[in-house]
């Protein structure tokens, strides 16, 4: 239903918008609330809500909510969308590869390859003049930094991973020109976050913030890789986020090396090669 209604937002009148945005934005707390305090959050009058529910094809605003609730409750929320109770093991195989790809092609669609470009070019920069390149994350987050930490040590830089927001802070003040730093947020709400990618800004360091359009920490950062998805960040375990943030750090990482050459990493990662074969039982 949510999905529905966000991608035909665009084809409603400005103030059904305004609902719509409202709408989108907390839809539990929308399903509550009565009508004159959504004309007054949108910014519009009482009719123009009930005018936004019959354009996206409801009865209006009672029956609206009615199939908005249903629409809340249905499946098991905090596993994964559209799972439901009654799903056998080959429907959840089914959907969660399904909602997984579903992402995956729609940010190939819908990625900024400029935005890309850019990034690329901070991390390859900071990798030329042999400073330092870090990653932040918290929670399923700080998995993905911890990732992308692993990645690109192996290319060669000065870079960690920090998931602790006092480390993230002490870390970020003593990042400066040259240096470079990668948020990784869902929700792109977490204060730590924001705050240590503020105070990094501030030392001169290039930020680079992974997370939801729309978020305080998109506008944190100077280059914004918009990770959009449709699983909401309240959810306990997180899945298409998560591996929708690796992607993003694989095609960065991808990027990066190619930006570097072969010529200078293939020995580098020939004699990793050659030192790890010796770890392994014959």
């Amino acid at each position: 239903m949510l999905d529905r209604i966000k991608s035909t937002l665009a084809s409603l009148a400005p103030a059904e918008q305004r609902v719509g945005k409202l709408l989108l934005s907390d839809p539990r707390t929308f399903a509550g609330l009565p009508v004159v305090e959504l004309a007054e959050r949108a910014q519009v009058s009482k009719p123009t809500v009930v005018r936004f529910c019959r354009s996206v094809g409801y009865e209006g605003l009672s029956d609206f909510k009615l199939k908005l609730a249903g629409s809340l409750s249905e499946g098991v929320p905090f596993i994964h969308r559209n799972v439901g109770t009654a799903d056998t093991t080959g429907d959840v195989l089914v959907k969660v590869i399904d909602n997984t790809v579903a992402a995956f092609l729609k940010y190939r669609n819908d990625a900024s390859t400029a935005a890309i470009d850019k990034a690329v070019d901070a991390i390859a920069l900071a990798h030329a003049n042999k400073n330092r390149l870090e990653f932040f994350g918290v929670g399923n987050s700080g998995i993905v930094a911890q990732d992308a930490q692993h990645k690109f040590f192996r290319l060669g830089f000065h870079t960690i991973a920090h998931s602790d927001g006092h480390l993230q802070i002490m870390s970020a003040s003593l990042l400066g020109p040259g240096d470079c730093l990668v948020v990784v947020s869902n929700s792109g709400r977490t204060r730590d976050l924001q705050d240590a990618c503020e105070i990094a800004r501030k030392n001169g360091a290039t930020t680079v913030v992974i997370t939801a359009s729309g978020s305080p920490l998109a506008n944190a950062g100077h280059i914004h890789l918009a990770a959009d998805h449709p699983e909401s960040y309240e959810r306990f375990s997180p899945m298409v986020s998560r591996l929708l943030h690796l992607m993003i750090i694989d095609v960065l990482a991808t990027s990066v090396a190619l930006r570097i050459g072969s010529a200078q990493l293939q020995p580098l990662l020939r004699n990793m090669k050659q030192n790890l074969l010796n770890k392994r039982y014959s």
